[in-house]
């Protein structure tokens, strides 16, 4: 008897060893070493641009982002422990904790320029809509694979789209106009990877475009102000930068100087004087592109966009290896979410996207947006160990 329980214990040995051999083997290194190199790379580009934002302290900002990546990375790793199935399963409350959060934000939250977006713990300070990104690709994964054949019926359609239009009315509410994007973004991503008709897909496109012109152009026109008159104006700047470069298109004129100023190789961080003399206004946080672009130049941003290229490919990658369809559905959500908001952030800088506030994934100072990246970061890893 005890001979075959030391054989027991000497057989589970290879068993734990082979089981750790394949999640390591199945880990995307590739997207790791992608994310890795952005996090490196925008601390070092943050270490240029706001080494003269705090007095006395030009390493602040810099300490403070390392601290978020790690913190960050523990819960990327985290969450490949997880099996996708959990969150399926969990879906309801996925969607009670992001709902609640949403609520909670105007109420608990503090006030910064006359949004409510942050919610203070103690030191600690937090934006839940960047959490909520996730959690609502989560919720929208498992609801639309819990229909399976039911998928094509307008009914789920419809359902998906109410699910996530409270969402976004909250986040729009806030305001947050950049963020409530990326949720509409997430719905029709995720509808598209479950096999929704382009017929429903492409009314659903055709009504945000016409919310978005009512909301901009069409409800002003006749009197419906859905947004506060510089709110709108600083949208809509980006189609006329020069309309107002002293007011409303102040932002974008600068940035787009901050840009072309950079040349092809920068001007280095002693040199970029529309960081260093605060003309570039968030210089490290909405506009931290523009500032790298002028401090590192033509060479510097490309660098960046090739990382985020291969992130997204890697994210992609996933989508074809996920064993069911809620895992190929949430994997789908977040890659385009990542997409988007690299675009939008990217093109806001250099005129061709509307100014909306949407941090740049891993590079952006913030908490918030760098630990909720990483995590949706951990739920891909987690489905690609899982694998089919």
């Amino acid at each position: 008897m005890v001979d075959y329980a030391a054989g027991q214990r000497l057989a589970t040995r290879p068993r734990a060893r082979t089981r750790e051999a394949t999640y390591l083997r199945n880990l995307d290194w590739a997207l790791l070493l992608a994310v890795g190199g952005i996090i490196a790379y925008g601390l070092w580009v943050i270490s240029g641009i706001t080494k003269d934002d705090v007095q006395g302290n030009p390493n602040y900002y810099v300490v403070r982002q390392a601290a978020f990546a790690l913190v960050g990375i523990a819960g990327m790793f985290g969450m490949t422990l997880v099996d996708p199935s959990f969150w399926r399963r969990h879906g309801r409350v996925v969607y009670g904790v992001l709902i609640a959060m949403l609520v909670l934000t105007p109420v608990l939250g503090s006030s910064v320029r006359n949004t409510r977006r942050w919610i203070d713990i103690g030191p600690f300070r937090f934006q839940p809509s960047e959490f909520g990104k996730l959690l609502l690709v989560l919720f929208l994964a498992a609801f639309l694979a819990d229909r399976g054949k039911r998928i094509y019926d307008r009914d789920t359609t419809l359902a998906a789209i109410g699910f996530a239009a409270l969402p976004m009315v909250l986040v729009f509410l806030q305001p947050d106009f950049g963020t409530a994007i990326v949720y509409a973004g997430i719905l029709g991503a995720t509808l598209f990877i479950a096999g929704t008709r382009w017929s429903q897909v492409s009314v659903l496109l055709m009504l945000g475009a016409f919310l978005a012109a009512f909301v901009l152009w069409f409800g002003p026109a006749i009197g419906v102000d859905v947004l506060k008159d510089y709110q709108r104006e600083r949208i809509t700047g980006f189609t006329n930068p020069s309309k107002d470069p002293g007011g409303s298109t102040y932002n974008i004129t600068q940035s787009i100087t901050a840009v072309g100023a950079g040349g092809v190789d920068g001007r280095g961080p002693n040199g970029a004087t529309q960081t260093n003399y605060n003309y570039l206004p968030e210089h490290a946080t909405d506009f931290v592109f523009a500032s790298t672009a002028e401090q590192r130049g033509f060479l510097g941003v490309t660098i960046l966009l090739l990382l985020y290229l291969l992130v997204i490919w890697r994210a992609i990658k996933v989508i074809t290896l996920a064993r069911d369809a809620f895992s190929a559905i949430a994997a789908g959500g977040i890659a385009f979410a990542l997409l988007l908001q690299i675009f939008i952030n990217v093109g806001m800088t250099i005129g061709m996207a509307p100014i909306t506030g949407i941090p740049l994934p891993f590079v952006s100072v913030g908490g918030s947006s760098m630990v909720a990246n990483l995590l949706a970061i951990g739920v891909l890893q987690s489905i690609c160990v899982r694998r089919r």
